[in-house]
């Protein structure tokens, strides 16, 4: 971190070592919004686009000869076969299961749920054995479950669970983002959110080299001839990727100040505290690593506003 004046004034801080302690000491432990624990809107439009397949699925449920009523089904409708993987809470269409290991001797077969308007019987026999060896078929024929759609759009909500760390990230830039209009109100500087070197150029002039195609800036903040590049995350629970993350952004922080250009990573959550050695390394060689509370001060606009 390069210690400067205003972290006295907006911190109250008076070397790089108390700074680092405030860091630590106001990591924010939840950025949960009522977005966070389902998207409703998307687990609706998923179940939608395969609701009528759902429902022709239906009608197996508690069918005494399943298997024949299965194909019969098969071949009056082959699109139903593609839904068959969600049963499974999977969206893949493809799978190469591996069905012979005998003496590490490796055999597969290949099923493929991709939508068809008609299957041979052979496919007709592929989906059934599919189902049969994955146990699919027994939520049917058991009447394990009463309703396949209801069962269906739960297994929406359990894999749209699995966003819930994204959601968090982009809460982090929502907020980070507000703060930086506020700033681009006060004062007289350029902002693009989620800014690539193309959009740097076009927009600005500005060269910015990049250590790999896909970079993508959450924000680019110029104000004259000084350039801001600006990465914000936010880690609410422990794991080994953080180690990892703070090395990155120590070698991003490298790649960036030697063109000339200046970078803040904005990073918040208690997941920090599991990982502090890593997360001071890397506070220690960069010039900015702030926080929300950090950034809420007004520290982040002083920054930007008299170019430190």
């Amino acid at each position: 971190m390069k210690f400067n004046h205003v972290f006295k004034q907006y911190l109250n801080c008076s070397d790089r070592a108390e700074v680092f302690q405030y860091l630590q000491d106001n990591l924010t432990e939840s950025l949960y919004f009522w977005d966070y624990f389902v998207n409703w809107d998307k687990v609706f439009n998923k179940f939608r686009d395969v609701e009528i397949n759902l429902n022709l699925l239906n009608y197996l449920v508690g069918k005494d000869n399943i298997e024949e009523e299965f194909r019969v089904l098969l071949r009056e409708y082959p699109k139903v076969a593609s839904i068959i993987p969600i049963l499974l809470a999977c969206r893949d269409k493809d799978f190469k299961i591996l069905h012979s290991y005998t003496s590490g001797n490796l055999k597969y077969k290949v099923f493929n749920f991709k939508t068809k308007n008609q299957l041979t019987e052979q496919e007709i026999t592929d989906i059934l054995e599919f189902t049969k060896k994955t146990k699919i078929i027994e939520l049917f024929k058991n009447k394990l479950i009463k309703n396949i759609p209801d069962y269906v759009l739960g297994i929406e909500v359990g894999l749209d669970s699995n966003g819930r760390k994204n959601r968090s990230g982009r809460t982090m830039e929502t907020i980070v983002e507000s703060l930086l209009l506020q700033i681009q109100q006060q004062k007289s500087i350029l902002l693009i959110s989620q800014a690539t070197s193309e959009k740097i150029r076009t927009q600005w002039g500005i060269s910015v080299k990049v250590d790999k195609s896909s970079r993508r800036f959450d924000f680019a903040v110029k104000n004259d001839d000084t350039l801001y590049l600006i990465e914000t995350n936010y880690y609410g629970g422990r794991g080994s990727k953080l180690k990892a993350t703070a090395g990155e952004y120590r070698t991003l922080f490298n790649f960036i100040s030697s063109q000339g250009h200046k970078f803040i990573w904005i990073t918040d959550g208690i997941g920090w505290k599991t990982t502090l050695r890593p997360l001071e390394e890397t506070f220690s060689h960069i010039d900015y690593i702030l926080n929300l509370k950090m950034v809420s001060t007004g520290l982040l606009s002083e920054i930007i506003s008299q170019k430190l």
